[in-house]
């Protein structure tokens, strides 16, 4: 099939190449004319602007967007609404926040085209291994796309999940959990790293172990057992922890239907507190211990 992508970065690049492997025809645009190039030698069509990406589309246009979620966005979808027709097709492959999904599929639709939501999971190990996509949207335009997600997509990894937004919302539950399970294993390697009883211990062998029969075994600890082979004590690394917003969107979803989610919740907040060179609310507690016990403090 014939498609645009608009992103090229780490994912819409990556899937870009996955694509052009399986024979779609694919033209690409990015602000970073290097990676616009890149993909071009792999058989792709180059795209200067995005005037140009929809001219390079014949019949029935389908553009998939891999552009930051939020005003990002809606200005990729501005400029490119004048140059559709009824019955094209706009992918938003990125994590943007569901309720603005059903926003946008609602926008569209008033003009004739069809929008599409994709949770996309995979990471840049998708190239190779394939995506898992959750996609969102009206029966005939997922119908229409199912080629691409099939070339995307590992075996089983693609799902029509329900109507617009329904996508990104189970994209969202899936990155918080992401983030509850992240923090059980932050948390369970610091103890063996900080063990003064077992001081010792090989974190890459003890990862390394835990792959073979263990219940804790998973693509993530995988990545530990990498992570640990490259930097034994993460030396090299801060603990800055970055969020890009599914993790806050998972906690408002569970507090707006009432269902308790503590380790999600948790983890989020521990992702916050990695950002701080110092806790003042620390300093707080260690204070008020030192007025009401006597407890000992230590000078910044």
């Amino acid at each position: 099939m014939q498609l645009a992508m608009i992103g090229l970065g780490k994912m819409g690049g990556n899937m870009s190449a996955r694509l052009l492997r399986d024979k779609h025809a694919v033209v690409l645009y990015d602000h970073h004319a290097d990676n616009v190039a890149k993909y071009t030698a792999l058989g792709g069509t180059p795209a200067q602007d995005l005037g140009e990406v929809t001219k390079q589309l014949k019949g029935r246009k389908i553009i998939w967007m891999m552009v930051p979620a939020g005003k990002p966005v809606d200005d990729t979808i501005d400029k490119l609404l004048p140059s559709l027709a009824k019955g094209d097709i706009l992918i938003d492959g990125g994590n943007s926040m569901y309720k603005d999904t059903i926003a946008r599929a609602a926008r569209v639709k008033a003009q004739g085209i069809w929008f599409v939501d994709a949770g996309t999971s995979g990471g840049i190990w998708g190239l190779e291994n394939g995506y898992c996509l959750m996609v969102g949207g009206e029966t005939e335009p997922v119908k229409a796309c199912e080629p691409i997600f099939l070339s995307l997509a590992q075996a089983g990894g693609y799902a029509h999940v329900g109507p617009p937004g329904a996508g990104h919302y189970v994209k969202m539950v899936h990155n918080g959990i992401e983030y509850g399970l992240l923090q059980a294993f932050a948390e369970g390697y610091e103890i063996l790293a900080a063990s003064s009883k077992y001081p010792s211990l090989d974190l890459h062998q003890i990862a390394e172990l835990w792959q073979h029969g263990s219940v804790v075994r998973s693509w993530l600890n995988e990545l530990a057992v990498l992570a640990f082979e490259k930097d034994r004590h993460l030396d090299k690394l801060k603990g800055f922890v970055a969020d890009s917003g599914e993790g806050r969107w998972t906690v408002a979803e569970a507090i707006e239907e009432d269902v308790p989610a503590p380790v999600i919740t948790l983890s989020l907040l521990m992702r916050l507190r990695s950002r701080q060179e110092d806790s003042f609310a620390g300093k707080v507690i260690a204070a008020l211990r030192n007025e009401f016990g006597g407890h000992a403090v230590k000078g910044s």
